[in-house]
């Protein structure tokens, strides 16, 4: 029941990311982290198969890491999007990669950026992208109450719906979620949404 969102406002950009890792019918831990900081300013969410997930994510942190060590300047936001896409599109016909990403990031003189890319190597940049189960709720209630130029404040706000929503209306909810940002200031860790039951009642609590 993964679920890895994210959005853009005004400076800032943010990817949102369950962080539980599953296999079958067993839950193995609910602290693993599946947004990547890529570089100093750029962030990766991503959801799938978790050996694929991890090879591919490490795989495109490293050889973005290789080409700024290169060449002296960091890969834009834009470039790292096309640099993963085509690297989806090669393995496709080869040893595909079941994963999915959301990469989020800030360019200097620019403003931020979102990019979707599938499993299939396809690629759009959006204001607002989902993947997973919890896709079905956080694209619905992004859909209803994102827009442009939102403000930090409003944005977390957004994300906290859409982790409530996830967490009443799923089946099996995943009980923890990592909240990532990317602003002119870097690519950082903001907030952990962990899910904690009161020791009186034994209820969940948020």
């Amino acid at each position: 029941m993964e679920c890895v969102f994210g959005l853009v406002g005004d400076g800032f950009a943010i990817i949102a990311s369950d962080t539980s890792a599953v296999h079958s019918i067993l839950v193995h831990k609910s602290n693993e982290d599946k947004v990547m900081i890529l570089d100093s300013h750029k962030l990766m969410g991503a959801s799938g198969e978790p050996g694929d997930r991890v090879q591919f994510t490490e795989y495109i942190q490293k050889n973005v890491a290789l080409y700024q060590f290169r060449n002296g300047i960091p890969l834009t936001t834009a470039a790292a999007a096309n640099f993963t896409r085509g690297e989806l599109a090669t393995a496709l016909r080869k040893n595909p990669y079941f994963v999915n990403i959301i990469l989020a990031g800030h360019d200097k003189d620019t403003e931020p950026s979102l990019y979707f890319i599938d499993y299939i190597a396809t690629l759009h940049k959006v204001d607002k992208a989902a993947f997973g189960y919890g896709s079905y709720f956080a694209l619905s209630i992004m859909d209803r109450h994102y827009h442009r130029g939102m403000s930090l404040e409003d944005a977390i706000n957004l994300v906290d719906k859409c982790i409530t929503e996830i967490r009443s209306r799923l089946v099996v909810a995943p009980p923890n979620f990592v909240i990532k940002i990317v602003d002119k200031n870097g690519a950082r860790e903001y907030a952990w949404r962990e899910f904690i039951k009161d020791a009186a009642t034994g209820l969940p609590t948020t």
